[in-house]
């Protein structure tokens, strides 16, 4: 099946009609991607899912980032509940109807509400991690341990933006950022999607040589043993989510 075309792309920015569901932040977000056969993530994917690609080249990322303000949309936010870190190993996928959207192969949470609601709601696969960050002198430190597990994941990048700019369509930023659905199966093999709503990322590019690769080997894939292709941080999105549905 042919890639999702621009205008199909570009529609997945338009304010959905089914209502919000849940509002939150996302701040401080590093995006830091690598190229990978498309063979290769096909393989982990469900029927009725495509590895979408850009220029016939498919992406693996690795995203760590801020939730903040996250509540239900008709209640206020709570505190120690509300604001918490979250990493996660994603891909990009297109469905039948060609609709583009993200694929979660791991999504690390210090916060055990989400986990829990997010794997029982969303069917995302969601694990538990010890989490912390500190900035100095204009660098963010992010650091992640899963559970279980004997090493931290560190990632160090500039805690501001300077230039930001938005993507071009036809980019590869903009086949990267430019994601509104997410996509997920339960245990039974039914695929879901939801649709999240927000203004495009204002971003620029970095340069990153503080990382982990980690979540590639504890996702089954083979460990990066070169630099990310793409390295970008984006400014804070006020972000709506909308119910999930079967695909």
């Amino acid at each position: 099946m042919s890639t999702p075309t621009i205008d199909q792309r570009l529609a997945e920015r338009h304010q959905p009609g089914s209502p919000v569901v849940m509002k939150q932040v996302w701040s401080h977000l590093l995006f830091l991607h690598w190229e990978v056969e498309p063979d290769i993530i096909q393989k982990t994917l469900p029927v009725g899912l495509t590895v979408d690609t850009h220029e016939d080249k498919a992406y693996i990322g690795i995203v760590p980032f801020f939730m903040e303000d996250v509540r239900p949309s008709y209640c206020p936010a709570i505190p120690g509940i509300s604001w918490f870190q979250e990493l996660n190993l994603r891909s990009y996928v297109h469905d039948a109807q060609g609709r583009p959207g993200v694929w979660f192969f791991t999504l690390d949470c210090n916060q055990w509400l989400a986990v829990k609601i997010a794997r029982t709601l969303f069917h995302l696969p969601y694990q538990h991690a010890s989490m912390e960050s500190y900035q100095d002198h204009g660098t963010l430190t992010y650091i992640s341990r899963r559970m279980r597990s004997a090493t931290s994941q560190i990632f160090r990048y500039p805690a501001a933006l300077r230039q930001p700019h938005t993507a071009q369509p036809g980019t590869l930023e903009f086949f990267l950022l430019e994601r509104y659905r997410l996509f997920s199966v339960n245990k039974a093999g039914t695929i879901f999607s939801g649709r999240v709503h927000h203004q495009p990322y204002a971003f620029e590019d970095v340069v990153i040589t503080d990382y982990s690769t980690e979540l590639f080997p504890l996702c089954g894939f083979q460990e990066p043993d070169s630099p990310p292709i793409s390295a970008i941080i984006a400014e804070p999105v006020h972000v709506d989510i909308h119910p999930l549905r079967k695909n």
